[in-house]
């Protein structure tokens, strides 16, 4: 028999959605912050050219940028004052959770609660700031030096001033963006940021189509290749929605207790564990990680080309750990497993798992309450996070070996982000629903209590 969150969840419809007055309102407030997102995503940085830009950006395509530009919905190539996106924010959360786990101070500020999230989030701000500032000044500098050599540079500008006013207007965009993140996941619907990311990835998701179906047309691409990589990434689609919804549930039994009738029932639930507990997080970390010493070697690469050998070395350092190399491929799986099992860390503990079902008398049968229950459910989720790191490898990696993406231009990490956010964006809707049909149901009862009084 369905409970009866499942009925009243299967009810939902359209004449629900009608009546809900604050999921309309948090629906449009995140398509209007999405939509400034993209309307800055157009506007060039201060002393830029952008014709002699986007020419000298056709002349390097193929290359580790299309991969960071994709996140960023074009912003990057078109040197936007979000250029960077929200990369720099995803790299400092992650330096400040690794340093929380790794210092007590900060393991000590974690615990204090509402204040002490707070003060990390006010860490990752400065954090973030300083990484605009490091990728923004290199990017300044590689711009300056990038086709000067040929007569077509992009800067038009006196080069300290375009360098200040490149670090100001990009830790200003990023920052912008953090804070619209914020707002969205407060006031609209989903993860701000998640939902910042996807909005860059579905942007450029019509251009890469139209882009492979011109291949196609002009034979520059085989179509069988281009059909297949479609039903590919269709395939993907599928796989990606039963693994994010595949679970291992754990029984969980509570004692006895004496009903209306006198009898004495055990109540039984189950803990679900997510085979796949750290979400579409390890792919973002692991990219946001990548992102930030290839911007750097990217850019320095073109301003100390052919001067030192310290240009040739970093040039050397870009092209070994370059897109579609073995060490990248290599580093991005290493970071996708590692983010695995730290972020599972982070957002599920064993140890308190444990103590609340003692606390409230429920037990795993056949293991007894306590440190034993703790280790039990500790070696069940290291097993499954086990199955979900390779999951995550393999959607994030294999996709990039198998299809090249000059041919569909849209990769498995893309791919994962988008079909995760969604899933996630409609179940928090779905809740929405939920609770304002029980909202409902709760109104309706207390006027038929009035009207029998």
């Amino acid at each position: 028999m369905a409970s009866a969150a499942e009925q009243l969840a299967a009810n939902a419809s359209l004449s629900q959605f009608a009546k809900a007055t604050d999921l309309k309102k948090r629906l449009w407030f995140t398509l209007g912050a999405l939509v400034v997102f993209r309307l800055l995503s157009y506007v060039p940085l201060p002393g830029i050219d952008p014709r002699a830009l986007a020419s000298l950006f056709q002349q390097t395509q193929g290359g580790v940028m299309d991969f960071f530009n994709t996140f960023t919905g074009g912003a990057l190539t078109r040197m936007s004052v979000v250029a960077l996106g929200v990369m720099p924010y995803i790299t400092a959360s992650i330096v400040v959770q690794l340093a929380t786990s790794l210092s007590p101070q900060l393991n000590a500020i974690k615990k204090e609660g509402e204040s002490g999230r707070k003060k990390l989030n006010q860490y990752t701000r400065y954090g973030t700031v300083l990484l605009t500032a490091i990728q923004g000044y290199f990017i300044a500098v590689g711009l300056e030096a990038w086709g000067a050599s040929a007569g077509q540079s992009a800067v038009i500008v006196d080069s300290w001033l375009f360098r200040v006013t490149t670090v100001i207007t990009l830790v200003g965009g990023t920052m912008f963006l953090m804070w619209i993140g914020e707002q969205i996941t407060t006031r609209g619907i989903g993860n701000g940021v998640s939902l910042i990311i996807m909005a860059g990835i579905v942007a450029s998701l019509p251009t890469t189509i139209a882009n492979a179906l011109e291949q196609a047309r002009t034979g520059a691409t085989s179509p069988l290749w281009v059909i297949g990589g479609f039903l590919f990434f269709f395939g993907l689609i599928l796989f990606i929605c039963f693994m994010e919804r595949a679970q291992r549930r754990v029984l969980i039994q509570y004692p006895k207790r004496q009903t209306a009738r006198g009898m004495m029932q055990a109540d039984k639930s189950h803990l679900p564990l997510k085979i796949n507990t750290a979400n579409v997080i390890p792919p973002i970390f692991a990219s946001s990680l990548l992102a930030l010493p290839l911007t750097i070697t990217q850019f320095a690469g073109n301003r100390l080309s052919g001067e030192s050998r310290w240009g040739d070395f970093i040039i050397s350092l870009n092209q070994f750990i370059g897109q579609d190399t073995p060490a990248y491929f290599v580093l991005y799986a290493a970071g996708i497993i590692f983010f695995s099992f730290f972020y599972t860390a982070v957002v599920f503990n064993p140890e308190e798992t444990a103590d609340n079902l003692k606390r409230y008398g429920g037990f795993i049968p056949g293991i007894r309450p306590g440190k034993a229950t703790e280790n039990y459910l500790d070696y069940v989720l290291t097993r499954i996070t086990v199955i979900g790191a390779a999951y995550l490898t393999a959607i994030c990696v294999i996709p990039e070996m198998i299809v090249p993406r000059h041919l569909i231009g849209f990769g498995g990490t893309s791919l994962l982000i988008v079909v995760n956010v969604t899933i996630d964006t409609v179940t928090q809707i779905q809740s929405h629903l939920l609770a304002h049909q029980y909202g409902d149901l709760i109104k309706k009862a207390k006027l038929k209590g009035g009207m029998r009084r």
